[in-house]
């Protein structure tokens, strides 16, 4: 990276003058100078109500991470994404694309909902708030959870399965994703049955998540070994891409929780989608303002590269 170039980009379903002039003053207190503009996406006449500004910038330095820090706190004072890359960025080609599911690639927690419905969505809140305190771990917790559910009918299951309502933008992102030969993985500390559903409806290459265990048509409250943790998803990350002959530079991570920190680490992009201010800070990326389709617009496409979901 040649004098901590970096790229700069601006997502909003309105970049107005007021923004523009912000981020202009932001770019100034750093010393940075604009090498190059583009326009990747113009909300006026398009069918996606996204603005996307992308520049490139010299000067940084040793400062990345305080430039980094302040987009941050400028996106959440207006409420738009502005996202700090290395610009070594366009010397690397991804490949792989991994996501968390819950709250990611869908509007909902899943075990949350199948707790509501066995009539125990309290008692599992309750452990939640535990594992937000640090009194559990993932693992812990997770088993907590899980041992609540014990009894409830496997025809739950396909009736949430049916109504899982999908992220903004995830269907216009999948669509892009496949056609522009990107490979895709659902990494969750969810559950097979969901990210199973959401492989045949939407296309997903592979998925690596939480079995239920199901006995005489009931959930025993036991999941297969081994459970899908923060640890088990960077790990998936790294050998899928080994697999399939990719460097850890071509990967993509997308996720919501704490649980997706390691995985969004290792990746070489890793993007904190709708997260939780934790997540946001330690992340490198972050979208919090507009749908899940913004990624294909930080990896670099214009609107013109992209087409509309069916």
């Amino acid at each position: 990276m040649a004098g901590g170039d970096l790229i700069l980009t601006v997502l909003a379903a309105r970049i107005t003058a007021d923004i523009q002039a912000q981020i202009d003053a932001l770019v100034a207190q750093f010393g940075l100078q604009v090498t190059n503009t583009r326009r990747l996406a113009d909300a006026a006449g398009q069918s996606a109500s996204i603005d996307c500004l992308e520049q490139r910038l010299a000067g940084a330095g040793g400062a990345v991470e305080a430039v980094r820090h302040a987009a941050l706190v400028l996106s959440e004072t207006l409420d738009v994404d502005i996202v700090i890359q290395d610009a070594a960025r366009d010397q690397v080609q991804p490949r792989l694309v991994c996501f968390d599911m819950d709250s990611t690639l869908i509007k909902t927690e899943v075990i949350d909902e199948l707790a509501r419905r066995h009539g125990v969505g309290e008692e599992v809140a309750e452990v939640t708030e535990r594992a937000m305190r640090g009194e559990l771990d993932f693992q812990q917790s997770f088993r907590a959870r899980m041992s609540k559910l014990e009894g409830l009918d496997e025809s739950v299951l396909a009736e949430i399965a049916a109504e899982l309502p999908l992220m903004d933008g995830l269907e216009r992102l999948m669509v892009n994703l496949k056609r522009l030969g990107y490979r895709t993985a659902i990494l969750s500390g969810g559950f097979t049955y969901f990210a199973e559903y959401l492989q045949a409806r939407l296309g997903f290459d592979e998925i690596h998540a939480n079995e239920l265990v199901i006995e005489n048509g009931l959930v025993t409250g036991e999941v297969s070994e081994p459970i899908v943790d923060a640890e088990r998803k960077a790990e998936l990350l790294e050998q899928i891409a080994l697999r399939e002959g990719l460097t850890l530079d071509q990967t993509i991570a997308v996720g919501d929780g704490a649980n997706d920190l390691k995985m969004l680490a290792k990746a070489g992009m890793g993007i904190a989608f709708r997260a939780k201010p934790m997540v946001r800070a330690q992340a490198r990326q972050a979208i919090s303002t507009l749908g899940i389709d913004a990624v294909l617009y930080l990896i670099g496409y214009r609107q013109s590269d992209l087409i509309d979901a069916p």
